[in-house]
């Protein structure tokens, strides 16, 4: 079900202002409602509409014109309807030029209200689709999907920039979860083959004939089943570059036939004895060790040196925590926008928490945490209670293991009790929980401790 298109109306004479807000609703709008000026931008902020329906003059220090600079001034899209008596149309027109969208005289006629709004909104969302192809294709062509500023990730993005201009093979070797198909993507989107095919093969995920087919393609009546000729991965990424992650699981016997279609850029479908050119780079990804694999004969030697070309080690999250913020940060604009939720960021105690955490899962993990965090949110600012519980158990605990020999068990107790209280932002609740004990417990201690 599509999203209704969201509008505010700022009024400060309550019977217009439902008058106004009744007639929108009626054509299929969600409407919000403001009394005076700073509500109204309060709401703005929070709710993003597509349109502000705003009278010129409003109670209190904050008016129409107010309201129009501060909408015009935020990042985000939206255009702005001016209410106004007929002795400050004058004033009107100088906010058209500012920037105002139209102007509707008193008394107001609905019909041309709602035929303004329609355009309006038309308009605005006209500007988003554009807004959100030219990010699209921004993100696409440039290294801004690789999200970091830690020196790590500076110098894996200038490895990247490298490798991009050039056709040498790149292996990309990291835990699951670090973003290993984004830098190759990355890599190929940057390349001079951007305008061909992509095409990524989870090498891992099928049996050896089914992946010997998937790569090479195969002719009618090659095995059972096979009822028509078809291409491989191959032959659809000529010209482009094909993407072979999880290549350290992928059986020897299929090695062997990769490494010579690698060598002679030739590849013979199944059931054929002629071969076809083609012409593709190849990316490969893995989260093994593909050295010790070759020295226990469990990965050819000839080709691990044929796709490592450029050997890019990408490091887990938790090795790169400088990183944390930023990636927060950009996915919480990334799900406010796709969800439509109101979410700016995170509180400071949440933050603490979402920095100290291993992240096992890596950057996937702490996507899909957000993600889940922000559809559930209640408020702008995302707080300790939104984390998974199982954070709060986890985050910061292997750093503060290695404190705690010869630490007298009351300042253990003491500062558990104190770090955790900080940790939820004083909530008592929440902290007795944490620490496995009742709320009448923690009162105790928080006496006993002299604990503010």
């Amino acid at each position: 079900m599509a999203q209704k298109v969201r509008i505010l109306v700022v009024e400060d004479e309550p019977a217009q202002a439902e008058v106004l807000a009744e007639a929108l609703e009626r054509e299929g709008y969600a409407v919000t409602t403001a009394a005076q000026g700073e509500e109204g931008l309060e709401k703005f902020r929070i709710c993003q509409p597509a349109v502000v329906v705003t009278d010129l003059k409003l109670g209190g220090p904050v008016d129409g014109l107010a309201v129009l600079q501060e909408v015009l001034k935020s990042e985000h899209i939206c255009e702005v309807v001016m209410i106004t008596a007929h002795g400050s149309i004058e004033t009107c027109k100088q906010a058209l030029r500012d920037g105002a969208y139209d102007y509707i005289e008193k008394p107001i006629d609905l019909d041309l209200l709602r035929a303004v709004v329609k355009r309006a909104a038309e308009k605005t969302q006209l500007f988003q689709e554009n807004r959100r192809l030219q990010l699209q294709l921004e993100d696409k062509f440039d290294f801004s999907g690789v999200v970091g500023e830690s020196s790590t990730i500076l110098r894996i993005l200038d490895k990247l920039r490298r490798a991009a201009s050039s056709n040498v093979t790149v292996l990309l070797q990291g835990e699951s979860g670090v973003g290993k198909e984004l830098f190759a993507e990355a890599i190929h989107y940057n390349s001079p083959r951007k305008s061909q095919p992509f095409l990524p093969v989870n090498c891992a995920g099928l049996s050896d004939n089914l992946l010997e087919s998937e790569l090479f393609g195969h002719v009618k009546g090659a095995f059972t089943g096979a009822m028509t000729d078809r291409k491989g991965f191959f032959e659809m990424a000529d010209g482009g570059t094909l993407f072979l992650d999880e290549i350290g699981d992928m059986p020897l016997n299929m090695q062997a036939k990769l490494l010579r279609v690698l060598e002679d850029q030739l590849v013979i479908p199944v059931g054929r004895t002629t071969g076809v050119k083609i012409d593709v780079r190849i990316i490969s990804a893995t989260n093994q060790n593909l050295a010790e694999k070759v020295e226990q004969k469990r990965f050819r030697q000839d080709l691990y040196f044929r796709i490592q070309g450029v050997n890019i080690e990408i490091p887990p999250l938790r090795q790169r925590r400088e990183d944390i913020p930023l990636l927060l940060e950009h996915f919480v604009r990334e799900f406010a926008q796709s969800e439509e939720r109101p979410v700016r960021g995170f509180t400071p105690a949440a933050l603490r928490i979402l920095k100290s955490y291993p992240w096992p899962g890596n950057v996937r993990e702490l996507r899909n945490c957000v993600k889940t965090m922000v559809v559930l949110a209640d408020a702008e600012m995302l707080d300790v209670a939104d984390l998974p519980f199982e954070m709060h158990q986890q985050a910061g605990s292997a750093d503060e293991i290695s404190n705690l020999a010869g630490v007298n068990l009351n300042e253990l107790e003491k500062t558990a009790i104190q770090k955790t209280l900080v940790m939820v932002n004083g909530n008592r609740e929440m902290a007795a929980k944490m620490l496995g004990i009742g709320e009448r417990t923690l009162y105790r201690k928080i006496k006993e401790y002299g604990i503010s």
